[in-house]
């Protein structure tokens, strides 16, 4: 079992940033993929970064360039630097943890097994 707490979230003006952390516990050697999804109520939930064990990085379209995910091994804790935010990306944010290898890292909810209680990110016009 995996359990994941994410930390940073809050409300901020467009054009700003915040810093979201996800603290890994348990048994994680096993995990290939973590990642970071969002989602708005009455919306499907939508993978925003992900980076796998070899480092690979896979990201939305829609945060490119404005958000950048890494993580600490050593002590197991998966960040997401979020830069000149727009409202858009208002959402829940979820941390996920995967022990399915696939080629790229993947922004899709239900190869994640593992999920954080997710943190509230606003951000006003």
């Amino acid at each position: 079992q995996v359990q994941l707490v994410e930390s940073g979230g809050g409300s901020v003006q467009a054009g700003g940033s915040l810093r979201l952390s996800c603290a890994a516990f348990g048994y994680t050697d096993n995990t290939y993929c973590m990642g970071w999804f969002r989602q708005v109520p009455g919306k499907a939930r939508e993978g925003v970064a992900s980076i796998d064990s070899d480092g690979r990085i896979s990201y939305a379209d829609s945060v490119k360039g404005r958000f950048t995910i890494s993580q600490d091994n050593a002590k197991n804790i998966l960040y997401l630097q979020m830069n000149s935010l727009k409202p858009e990306d208002t959402a829940m944010y979820y941390c996920a943890a995967s022990h399915i290898v696939v080629a790229v890292p993947s922004l899709a909810p239900d190869d994640f097994g593992y999920w954080g209680q997710g943190t509230q990110v606003t951000v006003s016009s």
